[in-house]
């Protein structure tokens, strides 16, 4: 039998409810056929609250959007310099639990990193990618009869000051850093393209680029929210 295939696409810099709209449009219309995918995309400065979130864990927000989102999880920023990679899976086809897929996900940062040269590990209280006690990955999943959505983000070159206006994983005084600022100037695409060749072998899939945006986004975005 042939490995399945995973589309990779890349939707560059977009705003962040039209692509979680998007996602969310897939899961609804999502069938036996569809194909499973990975969508690299970087967002403008925006705060995330998960559904488990408590509103005093994001302490000074500023000017930047905050958006309560139906993901797992606490708050987290994203922003330009992130590598940030939404997962549209049918975990069926992959015999994974949702544990079990925070766990690939999670040793999949940690092989891209090490190849990298930076030695990082995942907690089990705190879930996400940490150097040295500092984070440098976010998780976030929402899973939906049997399928998810959201994924993660790798700091790569963010602006490291944002992270302080929040309580990362809910914990005041966690420190989050990059990989510039563990002085790797590598490039994102670089981080994004090996990133998502782990998580392709871990699943034991193809990787299939597909060039075009996701049907899907390029609805939303043409039907914005007033």
């Amino acid at each position: 039998m042939s490995p399945a295939i995973l589309q990779s696409r890349q939707l560059g810099l977009q705003p962040y409810l039209p692509v979680w709209r998007a996602m969310q449009l897939q899961l609804r219309e999502r069938g036996p056929a569809t194909p499973d995918a990975l969508w690299r995309v970087e967002h403008p400065p925006v705060f995330t609250l998960g559904r488990n979130a408590r509103p005093e864990h994001l302490v000074a927000p500023g000017a930047v959007p905050v958006v309560r989102v139906d993901r797992g999880g606490q708050v987290t920023f994203h922003g330009p310099g992130q590598v940030v990679l939404y997962l549209l899976l049918e975990l069926r086809r992959h015999r994974l639990g949702v544990r079990s897929l925070v766990d690939l996900l999670q040793d999949a940062v940690v092989a891209t990193l090490g190849s990298f040269g930076v030695a990082a590990y995942g907690r089990p209280d705190a879930p996400g990618v940490y150097v040295a006690g500092a984070k440098i990955a976010a998780l976030g999943l929402r899973i939906r009869s049997g399928c998810s959505m959201h994924g993660l983000a790798v700091n790569v070159a963010p602006q490291l000051e944002m992270f302080q206006r929040m309580d990362p994983c809910g914990y005041p005084g966690l420190a989050s850093t990059s990989l510039h600022r563990l002085g790797r100037r590598i490039d994102a695409d670089r981080v994004a393209s090996a990133l998502e060749a782990e998580i392709a072998a871990r699943l034991g899939c193809v990787r299939e680029p597909v060039p075009a945006l996701p049907g899907e986004l390029v609805r939303t975005l043409a039907r914005p929210e007033r």
